[in-house]
């Protein structure tokens, strides 16, 4: 993969929360239109990796870059000025706005000025949230503030967007339905990182897979290869 090829890269990244040592020499690539997954039991580091990624949480050793630049210490909002998209496990919608005040909140032009992404579009991949365009974020269920916060992540017309627990605790038909939504944006050429823990759906979606044991990278590589070692998968996600 050459270097204008990666969207998102880790060098033997280590990352802590105050003395817990969570990411332990994390090293991986993530190319442009790539969807990747990422897995692991709760605990080994997942969400902390998206954080790293976004600049929420600084690496204490090893480098972090967007695009072939350095990302080390660079705020998340430079981070999302970037190019880079989060979607948080905790969505994180404003619930004193409406559904389209919280969509055009975060409008604005992609990197080379791109506006692929409008509210016209948004709503017509979410038809639920156009129903629901004037409800305050705190009026909508579980599974449309998870639609809304996936469509304000792309209003900013991202390169990269990051998915921390895409359909954790949501009823299984919006679960289908954020699924067929993450096919159509990787359609896009949007690079995708997807947490989630449906295994057979993330093989099914995504070109290759990272797993974490522990804050340590055990596993890159693609979905037959991953399938095939059935005691591996057991061990490492109880599958």
């Amino acid at each position: 993969m050459s270097e204008s090829e990666t969207v998102l890269s880790f060098d033997a990244v280590h990352t802590y929360y105050g003395q817990s040592h969570i990411l332990r020499g994390v090293s991986f690539r993530l190319a442009r239109g790539e969807c990747v997954s990422l897995m692991g039991r709760n605990g080994m580091g997942k969400s902390t990796t998206l954080r790293t990624a976004m600049g929420l949480v600084p690496p204490v050793r090893g480098q972090v870059a967007h695009f072939g630049v350095g990302a080390n210490g660079r705020p998340s909002y430079k981070s999302a000025n970037a190019g880079i998209a989060f979607v948080p496990e905790g969505r994180g919608i404003f619930p004193n706005l409406t559904v389209r005040e919280n969509l055009m909140v975060a409008a604005r032009p992609g990197r080379e000025g791109r506006t692929d992404w409008t509210l016209e579009r948004v709503l017509a991949l979410f038809p639920r949230l156009a129903e629901r365009i004037d409800n305050w974020g705190n009026n909508l269920s579980g599974g449309e503030q998870q639609m809304l916060t996936i469509g304000r992540a792309l209003m900013t017309n991202p390169s990269v967007l990051l998915l921390d627990e895409a359909t954790e605790g949501l009823a299984p038909l919006i679960r289908e339905e954020i699924w067929r939504v993450l096919g159509e944006i990787k359609a896009t050429g949007i690079a995708c990182l997807v947490v989630d823990k449906n295994v057979k759906r993330l093989v099914e979606i995504c070109d290759r897979h990272l797993l974490l044991v522990k804050g340590e990278l055990v596993f890159d590589g693609n979905g037959e290869d991953l399938m095939a070692d059935q005691d591996f998968l057991h061990r490492h996600l109880g599958v």
